[in-house]
């Protein structure tokens, strides 16, 4: 099997997974990956944080947001064609819908400058204990990845963490990957 279907094999099997659980279960196992991302030096000592505002299938990362919104700024992804480009978090009542993913979107400045960044909170479909990350497969954070040289964490639920993601030269590696 090419690494292309073995890929789209492991996301379909995650996607199964994940809709065993309920979202109250998913909403409590975020808040404990989230704790421990809070506890991260890296993250205490940044000022400028990459992140995403979460779907349904994610770990929630909106009370996240809006709890660190008041000390750190957030930038957050906002599609744009086949790119993403990051704008500043500033409140709740400022995002809008996107129209083709459906997913809310900042509309706060454009992030300028990707060394502004201290530091990456980034989804994924699974991960593994190499710190390899498989996304969705449209390579939106691969292609801007390159670009940051902050921390870049990982977040996902401890069924998202396999033995190994197939990976290709392109695919960008996590510093460090938070579960529960």
């Amino acid at each position: 099997m090419d690494i292309t279907a073995r890929k789209k094999q492991l996301r379909k099997k995650i996607k199964e997974i994940k809709s065993t659980f309920s979202f109250e279960e998913k909403e409590m196992l975020s808040i404990l990956i989230l704790n421990n991302l809070e506890k991260d030096i890296s993250f205490i000592n940044s000022d400028n944080i990459l992140a995403y505002w979460s779907m349904d299938d994610e770990v929630n990362t909106h009370s996240f947001i809006i709890k660190w919104s008041n000390s750190k700024k957030i930038y957050l992804p906002v599609v744009v064609g086949t790119e993403l480009e990051f704008r500043l978090f500033t409140s709740i009542k400022d995002m809008k819908k996107d129209a083709q993913f459906g997913i809310y979107e900042p509309t706060g400045n454009k992030l300028d400058d990707f060394s502004k960044i201290d530091f990456a909170i980034i989804p994924g479909v699974a991960f593994d204990k190499d710190n390899n990350r498989l996304g969705r497969g449209r390579a939106f954070y691969d292609r801007i990845l390159n670009s940051i040289s902050a921390h870049k964490a990982g977040i996902c639920f401890d069924f998202q963490m396999v033995a190994k993601v197939p990976t290709e030269i392109t695919d960008i590696k996590m510093d460090k990957v938070y579960s529960n």
